[in-house]
């Protein structure tokens, strides 16, 4: 087992490459933000709300999954890190399950997930590179890309946020909500607002 505890890979000649988790969390964040800053200019726009619901619940989840036990694992302190950053990711689920229901929560929500980019690029990612191998960031990585692929696209708060139940009940559950999102027509990706 690695220093993140994940199952050994063959060796590979060279140096590692790939996007690690540092980068693809930071390229979601500014993705996240850049989605606030518009629902923050249009609340009302229901379109625009649901790839938000969307895109903050799978990276929540995606997060979840693989980067808070590997901050865990091999960040001092890591456990209270990860515990605090869940319960700041609990809050952020029960206004995007209000924003979903229809309640004026847009700027709260903007907030919180500005919040939440703070936190992990302050105090969460640097030190998360400084203490894993960037071969094992990578892997994280490219495991975090394949969980949000498989992750809810609808906020559920009372579902398990720690290993291993979320990454059994998240993709049985974004199951569900794919296939609503699929019946009604729902934007779920950003790419999916210029259409």
């Amino acid at each position: 087992m690695t220093a993140l505890n994940l199952p050994p890979l063959p060796p590979i000649p060279g140096d590692a490459t790939g996007r690690n988790v540092v980068d693809v969390v930071t390229e979601q964040h500014d993705e996240l933000l850049d989605l606030g800053e518009l629902l923050a200019a249009a609340p009302h726009d229901q379109r625009l709300a649901g790839v938000v619901i969307a895109a903050l619940s799978r990276h929540l989840s995606a997060e979840e999954q693989y980067l808070y036990p590997a901050v865990r694992l091999v960040v001092p302190g890591g456990e209270a890190i990860a515990d605090r950053e869940l319960a700041e990711d609990h809050e952020l689920l029960i206004t995007l399950k209000r924003l979903a229901d229809g309640e004026p929560v847009a700027a709260g929500l903007v907030e919180g997930m500005r919040r939440h980019v703070a936190a992990d690029a302050e105090e969460l990612l640097p030190v998360l590179v400084a203490m894993a191998p960037v071969d094992e960031l990578i892997r994280v990585g490219n495991r975090f890309e394949t969980a949000q692929e498989a992750a809810p696209t609808r906020p559920h708060p009372s579902t398990p946020s720690t290993p291993p139940w979320n990454k059994v009940v998240d993709p049985a559950v974004a199951v569900l909500d794919k296939v609503r999102d699929a019946v009604t027509g729902r934007a779920t990706y950003p790419k999916d607002l210029n259409r």
